[in-house]
């Protein structure tokens, strides 16, 4: 592990198709000292530059960078090309904010999140609170479940969510201005150290949404970092932006990256209950596309 002293933010929003919020994040970013800002267009074509109109007249004031992959190649991978071209800065920055395109932070969020990193110098990830558009927290920090609390949790969740096994998984977000230890947080919104995740290889690109922040933090703490929640720093995350256009999709998504990361982390005699984790994943999404069709 590499130590890092204080230094500039550099920051990678991976947008699709998100319009305003994607100005609105942007601009809050820079308010905050990110710089460079990373735009990953997994969008339509132009549609970064439609919602950032003074990159496409010739530049802000600051540098925004903009990548085009052509196509969408998924968050992780969207981050990863963010994350080369943070890189290939003359003077590369030593953190780097990965966001999602519809959030905006709360004045000093990020100087908070550099402040918990410095303070933690074992840490590679540290992530902050999450509010909803509502002003509700977000559960955006949480632990790794064991198989049957995975399991119960899958099964329970939709129609009881204070089930036991939720929330030993889920156990709600620390309040107050604490600094702490944490399993895995959401990659919506993170801190990290350009030399961890550099060390990691950054995200997994064969998930393509979701789990991938799961993931990344398992592979963290199998390497010896450590990942950390700062209540001293406060995101506010309009949800579904992308998302909610393709439910479905999004849906399935979400139920194979579950059971890839399933795979991958679930070792010895526990691999012999592999085909339960497909049958409970399976049912899981049953219910949850049943319920979906039933709220549209």
């Amino acid at each position: 592990m590499t130590e890092t002293g204080p230094g500039p933010i550099g920051a990678v929003v991976v947008d699709h198709d998100s319009g305003s919020h994607l100005g609105g994040c942007v601009r809050s970013l820079v308010a905050e000292g990110a710089a460079p800002v990373v735009v990953v267009e997994n969008g339509a074509p132009g549609s970064v530059e439609a919602a950032l109109p003074d990159l496409r007249a010739g530049g802000p004031t600051v540098p925004v960078r903009l990548v085009r992959p052509g196509r969408n190649v998924g968050f992780g991978a969207g981050v990863n090309r963010g994350l080369a071209v943070l890189a290939g800065e003359a003077s590369p920055p030593e953190w780097v904010l990965v966001s999602n395109p519809d959030l905006v932070p709360h004045p000093g969020a990020l100087a908070a999140l550099r402040a918990a990193l410095e303070a933690h110098p074992a840490w590679a990830i540290v992530g902050p609170r999450l509010f909803t558009e509502t002003g509700e927290v977000y559960p955006s920090v949480r632990t790794f479940p064991s198989f049957v609390d995975a399991a119960g949790h899958a099964l329970l969740a939709l129609v009881n969510p204070e089930n036991r096994f939720t929330r030993r998984y889920n156990p709600g977000t620390p309040e107050g201005p604490v600094v702490l230890p944490a399993g895995w947080v959401s990659g919506s919104c993170f801190l990290a150290r350009r030399s961890a995740l550099e060390d990691l290889g950054g995200f997994d690109e064969a998930y393509f949404m979701y789990a991938e922040d799961m993931d990344l933090c398992w592979r963290a703490q199998q390497a010896g970092w450590g990942v950390g929640f700062a209540g001293t720093a406060e995101v506010t995350h309009v949800q579904g932006v992308s998302t909610a256009r393709h439910p479905y999709r999004m849906m399935a998504a979400h139920h194979r990256s579950a059971l890839r990361f399933t795979m991958r982390t679930t070792t010895g005699w526990r691999r012999a209950a592999l085909p339960l984790a497909v049958l409970v994943l399976g049912a899981r999404m049953v219910m949850a596309s049943a319920r979906l069709a039933l709220d549209r």
